[in-house]
């Protein structure tokens, strides 16, 4: 067992007899701690620290009567969704441990389910994926800290990576979770489109962006691609639905690939999420120029079909999935399309949300032809 995983079983054990913070209505097991207080994401770095150390202290027992000056918190990332923080803490033993403090960003609910996610983090953390959950708040969790660095998008499309994100994809797929399973793209592609459709802003200027869409026209679309990828006898598994580099991390010395965050997490099509990852070679800025080749799909589709003997795949296998992810490519951009909109009136994050919509959207339009007649011609068998 590493580091962090012996620094999370030992955090948990010593919670495990603090019956006053189980809540027993929680999707989640009852030795993982909740507290009822919340930290306001708007506060500057100076005012949120002491909230956070408050937080951990009434978490953790064994840190409640720790002076202030045995703790020190510091921003991880920024994201475009959460606010990640590592509190590192020196304890009476003098042992010193790190948690991350992972806090939901405003409105979040809107487009998350985090009864969901917690159902899945904890078979997905016994499975050996993310990090650990240490403790639920009212508006976010404290898991254990990856020592570990995020990826970049150029790092994805590195032959070596490439090869081991596509042998954790697998394994992550090969999940079970328990509840329902079928997949919930649809599902939430109309569930973003409703709540997309009736927003407004209030700032002139983004209202009047916004109401140059046709949201009868993205609905056509995303009916019409519905109807094509139903053509296909897609594998369902449970997806992870957001393998951007931010989600993967590395440590080197170890050469150990992290796959986190499940918060978008569900039972979904195979190739969709196969397909999303590809999409994020992109990265935020959406440079669509760096989408992986077919050579560098095959590479990545080798190693997920067959991790041990990736060059004994055959071909139709590989073709087919290749079709698949690329088909549910253009899924991927009308779902983030519509995602960029929802945070573009809810998120106070700082940025650009409404600009996101329309790279997306434009991706999707520039591609689908290319897409369509790919599936068509691959499901016609010609």
């Amino acid at each position: 067992m590493d580091v962090e995983a012996n620094q999370a079983k030992q955090i948990i054990n010593d919670n495990n007899n603090d019956c006053a913070k189980v809540n027993s209505n929680s999707t989640i097991d009852d030795s993982i701690p909740h507290s009822s207080l919340s930290v306001d994401t708007a506060l500057p770095f100076p005012l949120m620290s002491p909230r956070i150390i408050e937080l951990c202290k009434d978490l953790f027992r064994k840190w409640a009567k720790l002076d202030d000056s045995c703790f020190s918190v510091e921003t991880v990332s920024g994201g475009i969704t959460n606010l990640l923080l590592k509190v590192s803490v020196k304890e009476e033993s003098g042992d010193n441990v790190a948690v991350t403090v992972r806090l939901y960003g405003p409105n979040t609910e809107y487009v998350i389910d985090r009864e969901r996610e917690l159902q899945a983090i904890k078979y997905l953390s016994a499975a050996g994926f993310g990090a650990k959950l240490l403790g639920v708040f009212g508006n976010g969790m404290v898991q254990s800290f990856i020592n570990a660095r995020t990826l970049t998008p150029l790092d994805m499309r590195k032959p070596k990576l490439a090869a081991e994100i596509a042998k954790q994809l697998r394994r992550f797929h090969q999940v079970e979770i328990p509840g329902p399973k079928e997949p919930q793209l649809w599902v939430d592609m109309f569930k973003f489109f409703e709540k997309a459709c009736a927003l407004r802003f209030e700032d002139p200027d983004k209202q009047r962006i916004y109401e140059t869409i046709s949201f009868k026209e993205v609905h056509e679309e995303a009916t019409q691609l519905k109807e094509l990828t139903e053509l296909f006898s897609a594998s369902v598994v449970f997806a992870h639905n957001d393998l951007l580099s931010g989600n993967l991390m590395l440590n080197d010395e170890q050469d150990k690939l992290y796959i986190i965050d499940f918060e978008y997490g569900s039972y979904n099509y195979r190739g969709y999420d196969i397909g999303n990852h590809f999409n994020e070679y992109a990265g935020y800025e959406c440079d669509y120029s760096l989408y992986p080749s077919k050579e560098e799909q095959y590479h990545f589709l080798r190693h997920y079909l067959q991790p041990e003997k990736p060059y004994e795949v055959s071909e139709k296998d590989l073709e087919d999935l290749y079709v698949e992810a690329n088909t549910f490519r253009l899924a991927s951009h009308l779902i983030w399309a519509l995602w960029g909109l929802i945070q573009a009136r809810m998120s106070p994050i700082d940025f650009d949300y409404l600009g996101y919509f329309f790279w997306r959207y434009n991706e999707y339009k520039k591609q689908k032809e290319k897409c369509f007649f790919l599936a068509q011609s691959h499901l016609s068998g010609s």
